[in-house]
């Protein structure tokens, strides 16, 4: 009998890999909305080579933050609605609509990635999608990296990302120590604006 469980499985397991290998971005769906809440840390890095470090949570739909290193005086959270870039050195905030951000795929687990998304690298390691909405370039482009770890939501585990603007410009974000479906705070998506500081 226990020869024949082996058999079966190495019958069935091509017919798995070729299921999962023909479908690559319905797996990329299965796993963005299976995961509700995620916290990491992160390392970004610009097109200067310049990286900051700190930490990131997100809580979907729309909700995410990325609180940064002491020494940095910024801070990006979108709260469900829109995303906003906090400067507290020059008391600055620039806001605008999370749907215009490439961040929105990792943000709306409802997403249709359908003539949006490519794939492309899918191998038994890694799967790297390519989103770019072709009505509206001046969105930008994020390619996403996932790791396969059969113990991670829908078998992939999100690594980090690629952005570049419509100005060609480079962003990369890498994660680490990534938890999934934790407790995470509405409260971690509101910001203390500081241009209400400047007006005291």
């Amino acid at each position: 009998m226990r020869s024949i469980a082996i058999a079966a499985a190495f019958m069935l397991a091509p017919a798995a890999l070729h299921a999962q290998a023909a479908k690559p971005l319905d797996q990329v769906t299965a796993h963005l909305r299976a995961v509700s809440t995620m916290t990491a840390g992160f390392a970004q890095t610009d097109r200067r080579g310049q990286v900051l470090t700190g930490t990131m949570s997100l809580k979907r739909p729309g909700k995410i933050r990325f609180q940064y290193q002491p020494d940095v005086k910024m801070l990006i959270v979108a709260d469900g609605r829109r995303l906003s870039m906090v400067d507290y050195e020059v008391n600055r905030v620039e806001s605008w609509p999370i749907a215009n951000s490439p961040l929105s795929v990792l943000l709306d687990p409802n997403r249709n990635l359908a003539g949006m998304a490519s794939v492309v690298r899918n191998d038994r390691q890694v799967l790297l999608a390519r989103v770019r909405d072709r009505r509206h370039p001046e969105y930008g482009t994020i390619t996403i990296a996932f790791a396969k770890v059969p113990s991670a939501p829908a078998g992939l585990m999100l690594q980090g990302w690629t952005m570049i603007d419509a100005q060609n410009n480079r962003t990369t974000v890498k994660l680490s120590g990534q938890r999934f479906n934790v407790a995470v705070a509405d409260s971690q998506f509101t910001f203390a604006d500081p241009r209400r500081r400047t007006k005291g």
